[in-house]
């Protein structure tokens, strides 16, 4: 997440298709266990964490549809409160 704030893109995020431009999600390891993290940079000038859930797969499998479904809610109200 430093590197989005500085501006940049990390190697690891990878673009949330179908959720806007500025949407990134990416794997991170912890504690022995993997998580998807995903955020958005475009919105005020800011970095904002939308969700973050345990990654099931070790493969690259798509996200499931509650977890795209629960990210397009809170992206939904979080460019409401913005405005």
């Amino acid at each position: 997440m430093t590197i989005a704030a500085e501006g940049a893109k990390a190697d690891i995020a990878k673009p949330m298709h179908g959720l806007g431009s500025g949407v990134f999600g990416m794997a991170l390891p912890f504690h022995g266990d993997a998580y998807r993290v995903v955020y958005a940079v475009q919105l005020a000038e800011e970095i904002w964490v939308i969700h973050a859930f345990p990654k099931k797969s070790t493969r690259a499998v798509k996200t499931p549809k509650r977890e795209i479904d629960l990210i397009k809610d809170r992206l939904k109200r979080l460019k409401e409160m913005l405005r």
